[in-house]
């Protein structure tokens, strides 16, 4: 044993390897021909989101049916055509959410749900009984085909899992004709497709495809689901190239990839699939899934749109379909997630800054260029350093990058509101507040210290007064009577005091006509103990611009009231000013 005088004591002896003789590279097709390499990377495929089956299957805590419900609405506000909503023979929660969108009419006209079921004759009958009434479903049919599956959990060779398939697929065939008023639709998946021999797999979806009979006007789904990620990208793509050129009956088969994340390279694997020659992708929003998640929709759909082409979803909000998304997961997503993450346009280096900066001012000039021609500004390509895209594409603002990028001090700032204040301010919070202290520094220059730095929050955040601040306030049921600074008592109702306040808002002279909606909320203790005070957040949106507010109470509920009325404060005032 030797020591290291910076890092201590440093084990002697040989440097411990990993027991990589444990394990075996995937097997490698034998496709010296192959043509997906010089195929275009921006052809679009059909999509289909599974956020509802795979991505609630894999969460903490799985969707009440109010998430569920509010994630069906974005994937079909978003323009999915396609979304599975759940596995209905495996809990009644799955069934009774598919019964709630068949009978309450809320599938819309161009939208076909899907769901899943194995291949077992009581789970089959129990699928169809979800979908009646439906207009239009697909039923997606399942079992495992790898020799893993085959040896461990059927106890059975090749010949009985295609068997268990064949069945499954008959079945299917029966339940339609007995669903009068519903057109199904079929889809396969031999599930962990990428531990199966490529000849077994294939030459079970052709017997299933013996069975449904698919033509070129009613084609089937052959779904290849990487179950568990063992392939780089470049042999997933080898092998979906040979799966197609040896699958009879090509025009009848809509080829579908369904690729999990577990070696990182989900993404890729995807568009190398798509490459290859694949139709369609089943994945999820921002890549939710079990283990490392389901490969990401929206990171497909934004590379796509940063070559050039149109992907067919509405991501021009990127930041209310992430808001949305963690509330149905109760997930977040990682401030570096690509494209939707928080801090994604943000350099924090100077240089970056530098170049942000001047990139925006150079494409500026060159817009206002094509107008003075008379040119459409929007042919104007984007090509501003360190920012693939233009960030007002998905809804963000050129701010949020300079803002954030010409405070160099921003994770300080921080850093002293929550060990000098006792303040954890949302990260969204801390870049606005950031603009606060930007501003200051510019009129005052040199230091700002942490007694400073509160003064000027609180000056921004807590002393804002207004007519409409709460006095008090009564909560009875879904209704909170509140007083106003003014002297006027008015009742609102919803699903808790902020939503209730809101109600009572919207009815006071100089509110009523203001557009304000709260976007998102969170809370805690400023310290431990029976006194503790607590810290309330509210991001709103008021007359289009997207602003927080704050409020501080020994009560959680009075401090949440306040920064409610905090954020309309300064909406008001900005909008005035």
């Amino acid at each position: 044993m030797s020591t290291n005088p910076k890092i201590g004591p440093v084990p002697s002896g040989p440097f411990k390897r990993l027991p990589v003789s444990r394990y075996r590279p995937a097997v490698q097709r034998d496709l010296p021909d192959r043509t997906w390499p010089d195929q275009p990377s921006t052809r679009v495929p059909l999509w289909c989101s599974v956020d509802l089956r795979d991505g609630n299957q894999a969460l903490i805590d799985p969707m009440t049916p109010q998430r569920k419900l509010k994630m069906f609405e974005l994937l079909c506000r978003i323009g999915y055509k396609e979304i599975e909503v759940g596995f209905p023979s495996a809990s009644q929660t799955d069934f009774d959410f598919v019964r709630q969108l068949v009978e309450s009419d809320l599938i819309p006209d161009d939208v076909t749900i899907q769901v899943l079921t194995q291949a077992r004759p009581e789970l089959i009958a129990r699928t169809y009984e979800s979908i009646a009434g439906a207009d239009r479903a697909i039923v997606h049919l399942y079992n495992s085909t790898s020799p893993a599956q085959r040896r461990v959990v059927f106890q059975t060779d090749v010949e009985g899992v295609k068997q268990i398939a064949v069945d499954g697929a008959k079945l299917c065939v029966k339940e339609t004709e007995a669903l009068p008023g519903t057109d199904v639709r079929f889809e396969y998946s031999p599930e962990s497709f990428t531990h199966t021999e490529m000849e077994v797999a294939l030459d079970i979806c052709h017997a299933v495809m013996d069975v449904w009979q698919p033509t070129a006007d009613r084609r089937t789904v052959l779904n290849l689901p990487a179950t568990v990620e063992c392939y780089t990208p470049n042999v997933y793509a080898d092998t979906i190239e040979w799966f197609l050129r040896n699958v009879r009956d090509r025009d009848a088969v809509i080829l579908s990839l369904h690729p999990h994340n577990d070696r990182g390279t989900g993404v890729a694997a995807a568009e190398l699939g798509v490459m290859a020659g694949a139709d369609r992708v089943e994945g999820t929003l921002f890549g939710n899934g079990e283990r490392t998640g389901n490969v990401d929709l929206i990171t497909l759909a934004i590379n796509l749109f940063s070559q050039g082409v149109d992907p067919g979803i509405d991501i021009t909000d990127i930041d209310e379909i992430r808001r949305t998304v963690e509330y149905c997961n109760q997930l977040p997503v990682p401030e570096r997630h690509p494209w939707g993450g928080d801090l994604v346009y943000t350099a924090f280096s100077g240089s970056h800054q530098d170049a942000i900066k001047k990139g925006l001012d150079e494409h500026e000039r060159r817009r206002a260029e094509a107008v003075a021609a008379g040119e459409d500004p929007q042919k104007i390509h984007w090509d501003v350093p360190y920012l693939p895209i233009d960030p007002k594409d998905l809804g963000r603002t050129y701010e949020a990058v300079i803002r954030v990028n010409s405070q160099s001090g921003k994770g300080g700032v921080a850093y002293i509101m929550r060990t000098e204040h006792q303040l954890d301010l949302p990260r969204r919070l801390q870049i606005e507040f950031s603009q606060a202290v930007q501003r200051h520094t510019d009129d005052e220059g040199g230091e700002v210290l942490p007694d400073e730095l509160w003064r000027i929050f609180s000056a921004e955040y807590l002393e804002r007064t207004s007519d409409f601040d709460v006095v008090s306030y009564r909560i009875d049921g879904d209704e909170v009577t509140v007083t106003f600074a003014d002297g006027r008592v008015l009742t609102g109702q919803g699903n808790g005091p902020i939503a209730g306040l809101v109600h009572a808002l919207q009815q006071l002279d100089g509110v009523r006509d203001v557009e304000f909606r709260v976007l998102d909320y969170t809370e805690h203790a400023m310290a431990g103990g029976e006194d503790a005070r607590a810290a309330a957040y509210v991001e709103a949106t008021v007359m289009g611009r997207v602003l927080w507010g704050v409020g501080i109470d020994n009560n959680i509920v009075t401090a949440s009231l306040k920064a409610v009325t905090s954020a309309l404060a300064r909406g008001l005032q900005s909008v005035a000013g």
